[in-house]
C-alpha cells in the first residue's frame, strides 16, 4: 500500500535567496522573454477558432454584474487602468493584462461587492494571470510596491487564495488576445496572392501591436464589458486595418466580411463595435490633446485617427 503524500496546490512563493545559490545553471534575467514557441500553423485555423468560440461564453460575467457596472463604471475602470499601468511598468506579457481583468470581472460577478482593499484584489488577479502565462512571473513584493504598500505580501497571497477558491481554479479564461493571432492569420489568407508585396511592407507584428493596444483599451472601457472576446478581437483587428490607411475600400470590405464570419456575428454588429472602438479611441486621444492647441482638437474630431503603436500613446 502506497504511503499517502501531502500535496499542496496553492501557488506559494518562497521569499529567500535560494535561487541565487546556483547561478551557474540559471538563465540571465530577462532570458525568459525568449522562451516562447514560434507560431505553429497546425494549431490555428477554423478548428481552433470554433473551439474558442464554444468556450468563451463560459467566462463571460453575469448580466446583472454588467448592468450594475455600466450604471456606475468609475471604480471598475479605475482598477482596470491601474492594472494596465502595473503590467506595463513590470514588463508583463501582453496576455497578462486582459486575463487579469477577466479574472477581476468574474470574481466581482460572483461576489457583487468590492473587498476592503480593491487594489489588493486587482494585484491578486495580476499575480494569478502572470503565473499562468509567464515563465518569470511578477512577484508579490513588486505588486505591493506598485500599490505603495497599501497591503502586505501575506494579504496578497490570501487574496490570491480567495480568488482561486471563488473561481474554483478555473483561471484559463478566453480573452481577445487568444483570438487575435488566429483572426490575423485567417485575414492574411483572405487577402489573396496579389497582396504579397503589401504583406512585406506591413509586418504582421505591427498590426498585432495595434490590435493589442485597442483590445487593452476595450478592457479598460466598461462599455465593452458585455461584448464577447471574439467580437472585441475582430472589431479591434478591423479598426487596426482601417487605421493603417493602406487598404482599398474593397479590401477592407472583404476583410470585414471575413472577420464577421470568423466570429459568427452579423457584419452590421461588427461595424457597430468597430465604430464604438474608433469613437472611444478618438475620445482618449482628444483628452490627451486638451493641453495643446484647440485647432488640433477640432481637426481630430472630423478625422479618423490612425491606431497608436503603444498603449502609452493613449491617455487612460
Amino acid at each position: 500500500m502506497d504511503r499517502p503524500e501531502c500535496v499542496s496546490l496553492w501557488c506559494e512563493e518562497v521569499e529567500d535567496d535560494q535561487s541565487q545559490a546556483e547561478p551557474q545553471n540559471q538563465l540571465p534575467t530577462g532570458g525568459s522573454a525568449q522562451l516562447r514557441a514560434a507560431w505553429d500553423p497546425s494549431v490555428s485555423g477554423h478548428r481552433v477558432i470554433q473551439r474558442l468560440l464554444h468556450v468563451e461564453e463560459r467566462y463571460m460575467p453575469s448580466t446583472l454584474y454588467i448592468t450594475l457596472i455600466q450604471r456606475d463604471p468609475e471604480r471598475r475602470e479605475e482598477l482596470a487602468k491601474w492594472a494596465l499601468e502595473v503590467c506595463c511598468e513590470c514588463g508583463c506579457d501582453e496576455a497578462v493584462f486582459p486575463l487579469s481583468v477577466s479574472l477581476l470581472d468574474r470574481f466581482l460577478s460572483s461576489s457583487l461587492s468590492l473587498p476592503v482593499s480593491p487594489y489588493c484584489l486587482a494585484a491578486g488577479c495580476i499575480l494569478i494571470a502572470s503565473k499562468l502565462t509567464e515563465c518569470d512571473n511578477v512577484t508579490a513584493d513588486t505588486l505591493c510596491a506598485a500599490a505603495e504598500y497599501s497591503f502586505l505580501p501575506s494579504n496578497l497571497r490570501e487574496m490570491e487564495r480567495v480568488v482561486l477558491a471563488t473561481l474554483r481554479w478555473d483561471t484559463a479564461a478566453v480573452t481577445p488576445q487568444d483570438f487575435l493571432p488566429h483572426f490575423l492569420a485567417s485575414v492574411v489568407e483572405e487577402r489573396g496572392d496579389g497582396d504579397s508585396s503589401e504583406s512585406e511592407e506591413e509586418p504582421l507584428t505591427t498590426v498585432r501591436r495595434h490590435c493589442d493596444t485597442l483590445a487593452a483599451m476595450c478592457a479598460c472601457d466598461s462599455r465593452f464589458l458585455g461584448a464577447p472576446p471574439s467580437l472585441v478581437a475582430a472589431a479591434s483587428l478591423n479598426c487596426a486595418l482601417r487605421g493603417l490607411g493602406n487598404k482599398s475600400h474593397t479590401q477592407l470590405a472583404v476583410m470585414g466580411e471575413a472577420l464577421a464570419e470568423l466570429c459568427q456575428t452579423d457584419l452590421a454588429v461588427l461595424q457597430c463595435y468597430s465604430e464604438m472602438i474608433e469613437y472611444a479611441l478618438r475620445q482618449r486621444l482628444r483628452s490627451g490633446l486638451q493641453q495643446g492647441p484647440s485647432e488640433k482638437g477640432e481637426e481630430m474630431e472630423n478625422e479618423r485617427p490612425g491606431t497608436p503603436t503603444d498603449m502609452r500613446d493613449i491617455d487612460f
